[in-house]
């Protein structure tokens, strides 16, 4: 069984944009840009040979105000930039209750039994609390990205970072202080 590292994608990869104080993802490629160290965060991962796959909520599609082509077309460019596994989309809205949309575990689950993953020794980065809270229900290490919409006070993650950079860093050491078990090498 290996390890994965479990990434948010809008705030924890990319910008997100705020209006009116309520959070929105890139509605098109055009206005897709990674945040400052993405690329070499996830890169580190990769050298340790650490699952990178991205859970993402993307619920606008179920509410009308975007494609599902769309969200895939942005899903797509991210994965052509950075180095990862897979990317997991649930495009439900909340009132749909389905068993993929954070903060339920569905999403990472899927991914586990795709990929043979040991949840128990794997980690969830995000941004919101509902992200903390899903990889609590799948077992994971916790890091919040601390931003002033993560709601902190909703969860208690095992962990907070500023951003992907230093919750990569956290991980790595994380990972170097735990005894030598030859199953999760």
């Amino acid at each position: 069984m290996q390890r994965a590292v479990f990434l948010d994608r809008d705030g924890v990869l990319n910008r997100v944009f705020v209006r009116d104080g309520v959070t929105y993802p890139p509605a098109s490629i055009a206005e897709l840009e990674l945040l400052p160290g993405v690329v070499q965060a996830v890169r580190t991962l990769a050298q340790h040979n650490l699952r990178r796959i991205v859970v993402t909520n993307q619920p606008d599609v179920a509410r009308g105000t975007q494609t599902r082509a769309m969200v895939e077309q942005v899903n797509q460019q991210i994965a052509a930039q950075l180095p990862l596994d897979d990317i997991v989309t649930c495009f439900h809205d909340n009132t749909d209750h389905c068993a993929c949309r954070k903060p339920r575990p569905g999403l990472l689950i899927l991914a586990a039994q795709r990929y043979s993953l040991d949840l128990a020794h794997s980690f969830m980065v995000g941004d919101r609390w509902s992200d903390i809270v899903a990889g609590q229900a799948a077992g994971c290490y916790t890091i919040l990205i601390m931003t002033p919409y993560s709601q902190a006070a909703r969860c208690m993650p095992d962990a907070a970072a500023a951003n992907l950079p230093e919750a990569v860093q956290h991980i790595i050491e994380h990972i170097r202080k735990e005894p030598h078990d030859d199953a999760n090498a």
